[in-house]
């Protein structure tokens, strides 16, 4: 006579340590994500503060990094700026 799959006592144990390895395998996940060192984003610096950016602009201003500042363009009075954006990095010609 075949034995009952519900009483079997090899695939119960085989189920129990399944279920516990499962078990293990997501403390494991929970307390590594616990006790990882957390890193903060590096800040993204505006392209004007960026010494590594000679030229940035926004599609209406184009400005150009000087030995004496930032010299600007000026804007078209129909222009519509967009995000602002490195164009040229330093040591670029």
């Amino acid at each position: 006579m075949p034995a009952d799959p519900d009483h079997d006592p090899k695939t119960a144990r085989r189920d129990r340590r399944v279920a516990l390895s499962v078990l293990a395998l997501v403390a494991a996940t929970v307390l590594i994500g616990a006790l990882a060192p957390r890193t903060a984003p590096q800040a993204v610096l505006a392209p004007a503060q960026d010494p590594a950016c000679a030229e940035w602009g926004d599609g209406c201003t184009i400005c150009r990094r000087a030995e004496d500042g930032a010299a600007c363009s000026l804007p078209g009075i129909a222009c519509t700026p967009g995000a602002m954006a490195c164009l040229r990095p330093t040591g670029e010609p």
